[in-house]
């Protein structure tokens, strides 16, 4: 099966896509998918994890880094860019297997004869703050072949400039940049260092450095013959004052990113790049799914999960997975309910640590969320729409202009999307119940949660006419319909909120006694489990029509126009123009931006007959833009669920292949929000391995119950399952389970509807359908 993305041929209308479509990382930075003499009218960008400033009175977004590995081509004075020559061949590709970016491009010489340029590169999953390229260059004539390569200090950026006082430095053939971020004076510095392939060719070269602000650049000429191969390798290093942080001992980042691109060149390219196959030979052979009886499906599967892999935080804890990935600065680099809901269960099954880290991530940015319940009355903890580094929510109060008149139109994001806190919670608990690992809780989850609690308590309206609790002005996922009354999916996460705060009790009482002691006491007014509890006895959720069954996605939905999408899609006056808010055109019709309810049916599944599913399904998706990268994927998942697989593939197709074909909204009126869409990747695996496998874990027992495609024969991957590792092999009628020797402790497991048989550590344990093993 090709593990490769490639594209044969250069298009300068696709170099945004392209960007997002070829990117490496490793959680600590992303490196855009760009060619090697871009620069940032290109949009290249090295985008750092959890590094945000603030330029002036705009809002706040990532820091991009100067990018160590810009390098420029000369032959007898022609500038080989394909921006300013074409090319007579080009290919650009990325290995998934080992995200190695690589680029071959072939130009014809002014005077004759031909040059090859060759580049591979790749962001290091060993050392995490090293980027390291190798070039090579091959001729059929004689060329005075000039390179320009080093720093380019000149940074990308939406909203900066982030980097000020940028000075560029030479000292024993090591470049360095270093600049200090704006609003909180945070360093950031670049090293770069070249070597020569063979010594010989080393001699042959001269070179000249050329310092200017933040651009630090060599100049080097090489008389270059005709047949002879010249090679070069770039090692590049990024530090920030955040790296280190605490700690007197650790040296500036200047300095470390010296030592480190120092060492790099000592241990050579080969080393650098054996070592980096390794980790992602192993982060693969945690994840890796295979899909028997579609290429197609696989090979966008796979890119789907190598988009989770380059982006996952694997050493910190302060850190999440922003809305765009590390793709650039869209979305503010915000982290939102996207992690918790569409990421997080990609983890959960393949990297419990790396889960961890995205749910301690919320816990250390309790005290924003606490201040944002605070800004708005209420009290716990009411989390940020759109996250970054202290948890304080970064969404605007006017987040889109309006197309005709470009004035800001005021949303709804930051204000009434409160199932944010109710996600936080539901992350917290899937973590607990995967992992057996409660500790989170005495960590300061439980505290989370209960907080949120509080944040519900005091957010819900009690109506004394109908004696129960409501939940009024709010805002669903369907964003098209801001400030309504008793969201479904809204009062059901709030629901399942107040059951977790009130398990959550128990749990600590039971094994963590004076963390639960410490934190009742903590409460100058208490901790409200008596009222969580009459709460939850009182809370109104919607339920399914009696005679339709389909469940009104907020009070009076219903009575809104019942417009087909294709008749409102002709009411358009401009692409771009924005259907919600309080004029869109989606706002006072039936028709939702993603999905809603149905998102609701998955989630909670179990409370659900199959009925209420297909008819909520039925009803809802002809009403569904899917103008969220978040909403084709569920309706993958619950066509699944109720046993029709094939109307489910075609959504989990447009899901997976989202960043591959770069067909995705690129606008909310004149906002830019392109990128990568790393929830729609998690959504991806979702839709096969909680959908079309049909994999489900409560904490005790995995239940298995296959709805594969036509095409498809059979679903193979491995998960983690309270620490223990497990094969599953998923047929339409017999599947295999094949338990770890290492495993700690057995998991029971139930196929196509049968008991459940435990799997102890070592064993290998087959479960048939009824009718196969009626035939057999």
């Amino acid at each position: 099966m090709d593990w490769t993305v490639s594209e044969r041929s250069f298009e300068p209308g696709r170099i945004m896509a392209n960007g997002n479509k070829f990117m490496t990382g490793n959680g600590y930075m992303g490196f855009r998918g760009v060619l090697e003499e871009f620069g940032k009218e290109q949009l290249a960008a090295v985008t750092l994890a959890g590094v945000y400033d603030r330029a002036g009175d705009k809002w706040r977004e990532p820091v991009n880094a100067p990018n160590g590995l810009y390098t420029v081509v000369s032959a007898n004075g022609c500038k080989l860019n394909v921006l300013d020559t074409e090319p007579l061949a080009h290919t650009q590709s990325l290995d998934l297997r080992s995200a190695i970016h690589r680029r071959e491009t072939t130009f014809s010489i002014p005077g004759g004869g031909k040059l090859t340029l060759t580049a591979e590169r790749f962001t290091s999953m060993d050392q995490l703050h090293l980027l390291a390229a190798r070039w090579t260059l091959h001729s059929n004539a004689d060329y005075r072949i000039e390179i320009t390569t080093g720093i380019d200090g000149a940074v990308w950026d939406i909203n900066g400039p982030h980097l000020l006082e940028q000075q560029s430095s030479s000292a024993g053939g090591v470049l360095l940049s270093t600049a200090v971020t704006g609003e909180l004076g945070q360093q950031v510095a670049v090293a770069e260092l070249i070597t020569f392939g063979t010594a010989e060719q080393a001699k042959r070269v001269d070179g000249v450095i050329e310092l200017d602000g933040g651009t630090a650049l060599r100049h080097i000429s090489i008389e270059a013959k005709a047949g002879e191969t010249y090679t070069w390798c770039k090692y590049a290093a990024v530090f920030t004052g955040l790296d280190g942080e605490g700690d007197p001992a650790e040296d500036g980042p200047d300095e470390r990113a010296v030592q480190t691109v120092q060492a790099a060149a000592a241990t050579g390219y080969a080393g650098l790049l054996e070592a980096h196959r390794r980790k992602w030979a192993e982060r693969w052979s945690r994840s890796d799914c295979v899909i028997e009886g579609d290429e197609e499906a696989q090979f966008a599967l796979r890119y789907s999960m190598y988009q989770l892999l380059i982006i996952a935080p694997t050493k910190s804890e302060k850190v999440s997975i922003p809305a765009r990935g590390l793709s650039g600065q869209v979305y503010k680099g915000a982290v939102f309910w996207d992690t918790e809901m569409f990421m997080l269960p990609f983890f959960l099954h393949s990297d419990p640590g790396i889960a961890r880290n995205l749910m301690m991530y919320r816990i250390h940015t309790l005290d924003g969320a606490r201040r944002k319940a605070s800004e708005y009355g209420y009290l716990g903890a009411f989390y940020a729409w759109e996250s970054q580094d202290t948890g304080d929510d970064a969404c605007t109060l006017f987040n889109v202009n309006d197309v005709f008149t470009g004035r800001p139109m005021r949303t709804y994001f930051r204000d009434k999307q409160i199932h944010i806190s109710a996600d936080v919670v539901h992350g917290l608990w899937q973590y607990v119940t995967f992992t057996g690992d409660d500790s989170i809780l005495a960590d300061g989850g439980a505290e989370v949660i209960w907080e949120c609690a509080r944040f519900f308590y005091s957010y819900a309206y009690y109506n004394p006419v109908k004696q129960r609790y409501e939940l009024l002005d709010v805002t669903g996922p369907d964003e098209y319909h801001e400030r309504v009354n008793n969201n479904a999916f809204t009062s059901a996460t709030v629901q399942e909120t107040l059951k977790i705060a009130l398990q959550t009790a128990e749990r600590l009482q039971d094994k963590y006694p004076a963390v639960y002691n410490s934190l009742v006491e903590s409460y100058a007014d208490g901790p409200f489990l008596d009222e969580f509890t009459a709460m939850l006895a009182q809370l109104y959720v919607p339920q399914p029509d009696p005679d339709t069954l389909v469940i009104e996605q907020f009070d009076r939905y219903l009575q809104l126009e019942d417009v087909s999408l294709a008749e409102l899609k002709a009411r358009v006056i401009h692409p771009n123009e924005y259907w919600g808010g309080g004029n869109g055109l989606a706002a006072a019709t039936r028709i939702l931006k993603q999905a809603d309810v149905v998102l609701m049916l998955h989630q909670f599944r179990d409370r659900y007959s199959k009925e209420v599913k297909q008819a909520n399904w039925e009803f809802y998706e002809p009403r569904t833009e899917h103008g969220s990268s978040l909403s084709a994927c569920i309706y993958a998942l619950v066509a699944a669920d109720i046993g029709l697989p094939d109307w489910g593939y075609p959504y989990f197709m447009r899901t997976a292949t989202v960043d591959l074909t770069g067909e995705s909204k690129q606008y909310v009126g004149d906002l830019y929000i392109g990128g990568t869409h790393p929830a729609a990747n998690g959504g991806a695996w979702m839709a096969v391995v909680l959908g079309f496998a049909g994999v489900r874990f409560d904490g005790l027992t995995v239940t298995l119950k296959p709805s594969l495609p036509e095409t498809w024969s059979s679903i193979e991957l491995p998960v983690i399952l309270r620490g223990g590792s497990f094969r599953l092999r998923i047929g339409r009628e017999e599947i295999t389970v094949t338990a770890a020797p290492g495993n700690n402790e057995a998991v029971s497991f139930a196929g196509f509807g049968g008991e459940a048989v435990p799997c102890p550590p070592g064993a290998i344990l087959e479960l048939a359908s009824e009718s196969n093993q009626r035939g057999s």
